[in-house]
């Protein structure tokens, strides 16, 4: 892990606690601090040059959103992704996109049409540039745009809900560069049948993706522990 690479931004327009709490995430996230990391108040405190008290906050926040877990007479560590936790995210997210896909293929106005298909379009031209961030920040919004054109308050307020925990997920497929195509592939076939309102089509679609990243990061998740085993 590079030193250098976790640092608070003060520029951000956020109580102190928010910033670290984001900058702790973001690092979790992104690999910068790694499963099963010791998190000590008075390292990240120093490192971060803020006092401990926003530390520990930021970390109690962690620990509800399932990043952190809280070992005896250790403390707080990073969790790890384990095949578990995968399953459980990845089957919630697989039954909500599939309603909100269908939903979308009906209800989808023609300017949420337009949005869409520039979202696609900012996938495939991050996907060129190699940005792991950029690469997960588009695939969010284009996901994101196809839950809010399902026109259901209730299924985007469940879908907020969850996305902090899919994201680690994502962000774990995404740092994969040979399954780019295979990604803009499925939201090209995606966007397609929503515009032509193949409901039943889409959501085998939508299965298909994310059984596809569950596999990837399961076998990922294999590969780390064998590793760790040898």
């Amino acid at each position: 892990m590079k030193e250098d690479n976790l640092q608070v931004n003060m520029d951000e327009f956020l109580p102190l606690r928010d910033v670290v709490f984001n900058t702790l995430r973001r690092g979790i996230l992104t690999g910068e601090l790694k499963p099963g990391e010791r998190l000590m108040e008075i390292h990240l405190a120093n490192r971060l040059g803020v006092s401990r008290t926003p530390i520990r906050e930021a970390i109690r926040k962690l620990e509800l959103e399932g990043l952190v877990k809280m070992i005896p007479r250790r403390g707080a560590e990073v969790a790890n992704i384990t095949e578990k936790s995968l399953k459980d995210v990845l089957e919630v997210r697989q039954a909500l996109e599939q309603l909100a896909i269908r939903l979308a293929c009906a209800r989808i106005t023609e300017e949420e049409k337009q949005l869409l298909k520039k979202r696609l379009q900012d996938c495939e031209r991050v996907m060129r540039t190699g940005d792991t961030s950029a690469i997960a920040k588009a695939d969010v919004a284009f996901h994101d745009t196809i839950v809010v054109a399902s026109g259901n308050d209730r299924l985007v307020q469940l879908v907020n809900n969850l996305s902090e925990q899919m994201y680690r997920y994502r962000f774990e497929y995404i740092k994969d560069v040979s399954k780019h195509s295979q990604i803009i592939r499925e939201h090209s076939q995606m966007y397609e049948y929503i515009v032509h309102n193949q409901g039943e089509q889409a959501t085998d679609v939508v299965r298909i993706h994310i059984e596809n990243q569950e596999r990837a990061v399961m076998d990922l998740i294999q590969r780390e522990q064998n590793t760790a085993g040898k």
